[in-house]
């Protein structure tokens, strides 16, 4: 099942080249390009502020947005490049390739966990541990999983894991990464944690110099001499 597809709102841009970019910029719009699909290359704008919070969102170049310009088809696009002011680090241009239904890519999938109240790891005691609230997969782009999903009642008892390989992945997906089975969660006793606290605590504490009385008379002599 295709997941939301979310939408990218844009301006076809009149005029190309550095004159009409740095306009578009004055303007409060980054600048970008749209090429593939067989189809000549819309320039386009994009508002600057729209974009900068996409970006800050993450995940920005491994995302299918649904293109919206006005005059224009949707179309479903991936990011190729963002270019960047080298000294603010804010973007100043983008590029835009136009993909095909059946064009492979790889995206970041949502996982879902199910069954929470049913998790005999949980029911005994167990504490919940989320490694992975998402994965990366080769998907093509009409068909694009809505999320993967993760059964909790496999956690049978303390300690138990799930991983990769323990979930199902849709048809047409591949993972991206296939030398490892990686740890998508896992259920860990409430002592655990604490000692985990405990451990943390103790070495803050440990980094804290205390100074004693005897030095303190130490550096005040040694002040007295200079």
């Amino acid at each position: 099942m295709a997941g939301e597809v979310p939408d990218l709102h844009a301006q076809e841009r009149t005029g190309t080249g550095k004159g009409a970019a740095r306009a578009a910029r004055r303007e409060g719009m980054v600048p970008g390009i749209v090429f593939g699909g067989d189809v000549d290359p819309l320039p386009i704008n994009i508002p600057f502020n729209k974009l900068l919070t996409s970006l800050k969102a993450g995940r920005f170049k491994s995302t299918l947005f649904n293109l919206k310009v006005d005059g224009h088809d949707d179309v479903r696009v991936i990011c190729r490049d963002v270019q960047r002011d080298v000294v603010k680090d804010l973007p100043t241009h983008l590029d835009l390739m136009r993909l095909r239904r059946t064009t492979k890519i790889n995206l970041f999938i949502n996982v879902e966990f199910i069954n929470e109240e049913e998790c005999p790891a949980l029911r005994k005691g167990g504490v919940l541990t989320v490694i992975r609230n998402e994965v990366e997969l080769i998907v093509t782009a009409g068909d694009i999983p809505e999320q993967l999903t993760v059964d909790l009642t496999k956690l049978e008892e303390i300690g138990d894991t799930i991983t990769i390989s323990d979930i199902e992945i849709p048809a047409g997906a591949k993972l991206t990464i296939t030398d490892r089975d990686f740890v998508i969660c896992n259920a860990v006793a409430p002592s655990a944690l604490k000692s985990a606290d405990d451990e943390e605590e103790d070495t803050d504490a440990a980094e804290v110099p205390v100074v004693g009385d005897d030095e303190e008379g130490d550096a005040e002599a040694e002040g007295g001499e200079e």
